[in-house]
């Protein structure tokens, strides 16, 4: 009995000439991996049948579900701030979208399924290891409710990929919202063709903000609400420490999800200059300058939309659309700021909209020079003030290489803490929320690549599956956890390196 996704594919229908139909290329030996067995089920699909044979040759590209209608999407982008007018699916096919048990649209999408029109000379393919990265930090930034696309499954192909060695491959299925990027935008303005750039942009309003289809500003409104979500989103990112590594214009989505884990990483000592990739010589991608990275990407969005904002050529129409997507360019700051002082106050214990901004922040901004300047890991810093909340300062004093040396800035947020709410209850209560928010455990990198190490060179997944079950409980802190909450030895975070997997 076939398999059945029930698809509905607006993409495919409503776009031509968007997209290059393609069919993904068969795997000589095809074996499930991963199976995400309650993402299977929000998409409404039977995750029992899809966990067998039959889900190991449609995961592997070689049986094409039934209503499926795989495709290459077409798109461009500034790849470490240079443009490249035609990237596209290189590596990767649109299977269709689903409307899942909630109503959402969601996008099924290969990863690793060969050569496509896109392709620019390389195989088209991926290996097991990075495969099973975008399920372990995905599956991680799900947990800590950051907006992301997920793995629903991974096969292995059973046959071999060259990079720098020769490694095992394998095939990602990946779920998202949708796979518009700045860079689809930029892909036909770059042609100057303005109908397209128009069906685009009506798509994606009817897709993302249906609230907006039909409306004077629609236009202006898409860029407006593309950069609240960034914005929050980025602001999330910052606090969990988590570097993307390569924010390139087509790793930027419309609908404000996370997506593509390759030269990623989680910071453990705090340094804002901090960066994993290498491929970023530079640190354009580095920590700190995520949120600035993200305003540029809007820029280049909201160049893509002036004529459609303007309404015609005329100059003094282009003027106006200039001056006002500005305006939504500048207030990003500020919109980034408010997202990350609300999340900054809910680590530090405070209500998130009480107290005087330019003080919390400046509290927030203290704790994080502090730790700079004493390297102290970031995640165990946040989750051991959460400790410092009831009392017990110990733990907290026990990460920096002086004891007193937060001794100031504690007798600051103990001051800030007593003049919200006071009382041994209140304390109590103010720990356990903090522990809500500040995670004891992420991907560590160490054990991201043990897992991914052990899984690729011995075909060993049960490091895999152990260290999956503890990220998808992130706030959980136990004696059985307690490794996995551990900083890698600083020697080895300051040789560690993240890849692409192309």
């Amino acid at each position: 009995m076939p398999i059945n996704f029930r698809f509905d594919n607006s993409y495919a229908r409503d776009l031509p000439g968007f997209y290059v139909p393609w069919k993904p290329a068969a795997a000589p030996s095809p074996r499930l991996l991963f199976l995400n067995r309650a993402l299977a089920e929000e998409l409404g699909l039977d995750a029992a049948a899809l966990d067998g044979p039959e889900g190991a040759a449609l995961f592997a590209g070689n049986t094409v579900p039934e209503g499926a209608e795989p495709l290459a999407q077409a798109y461009a982008g500034h790849q470490f701030g240079g443009f490249s007018p035609q990237l596209g699916d290189g590596r990767a096919l649109l299977l269709g979208e689903v409307i899942d048990r909630q109503g959402r649209r969601r996008d099924i999408a290969f990863k690793g399924s060969g050569r496509t029109p896109f392709s620019r000379g390389g195989d088209g393919k991926a290996a097991v290891g990075p495969m099973l990265r975008e399920v372990l930090v995905g599956e991680g930034m799900h947990a800590l409710g950051i907006p992301t696309t997920r793995a629903l499954a991974v096969a292995a192909t059973g046959e071999p990929v060259m990079r720098e060695q020769v490694l095992p491959g394998a095939v990602l299925t990946r779920v998202a919202l949708s796979h518009l990027r700045v860079g689809t935008f930029q892909f036909f303005a770059a042609r100057g063709d303005l109908d397209k750039l128009r069906q685009l942009a009506e798509y994606a309003i009817a897709r993302h903000d249906p609230d907006l289809s039909g409306t004077p500003d629609r236009f202006l409104g898409l860029l407006r609400r593309v950069a609240e979500r960034q914005a929050a989103l980025i602001a999330q990112w910052m606090n969990v420490g988590f570097i993307h590594g390569v924010m390139n214009t087509d790793n930027m989505t419309l609908s404000g999800e996370t997506i593509d884990y390759g030269p990623c990483a989680f910071m453990e000592a705090y340094d804002p200059a901090a960066v994993f990739s290498s491929i970023d010589h530079g640190g354009r991608y580095a920590y700190a300058n995520q949120p600035l990275i993200a305003r540029w990407n809007l820029a280049r969005l909201a160049e893509t939309l002036l004529p459609l904002i303007a309404g015609d050529e005329s100059e003094p129409a282009i003027a106006q659309a200039v001056a006002r997507a500005t305006e939504v360019i500048d207030a990003f700051p500020d919109l980034f700021a408010a997202a990350l002082l609300q999340g900054q106050r809910a680590k530090l214990g405070l209500g998130t909209t009480s107290g005087d901004d330019e003080a919390d922040r400046a509290l927030a901004e203290d704790f994080l020079t502090l730790l700079h300047t004493h390297g102290v890991d970031f995640t165990l810093a946040w989750r051991r003030l959460a400790d410092a909340a009831q009392g017990n300062e110990a733990p907290l004093r026990a990460l920096f290489t002086e004891a007193q040396a937060p001794d100031a800035w504690l007798a600051r947020w103990r001051a800030r803490c007593e003049g919200e709410r006071g009382g041994a209850s209140a304390a109590a209560q103010r720990a356990a929320a903090m522990r809500r928010v500040n995670p004891h455990v992420i991907p560590r990198n160490h054990l991201v690549e043990e897992a991914l190490s052990a899984a690729s060179e011995q075909d060993d997944l049960e490091p895999f599956k152990v260290l999956l079950a503890v990220l998808r409980q992130p706030y959980e802190e136990t004696a059985a956890n307690a490794r996995f909450a551990e900083p890698a030895p600083a020697a080895v975070t300051a040789g560690y390196r993240t890849f692409c997997g192309t």
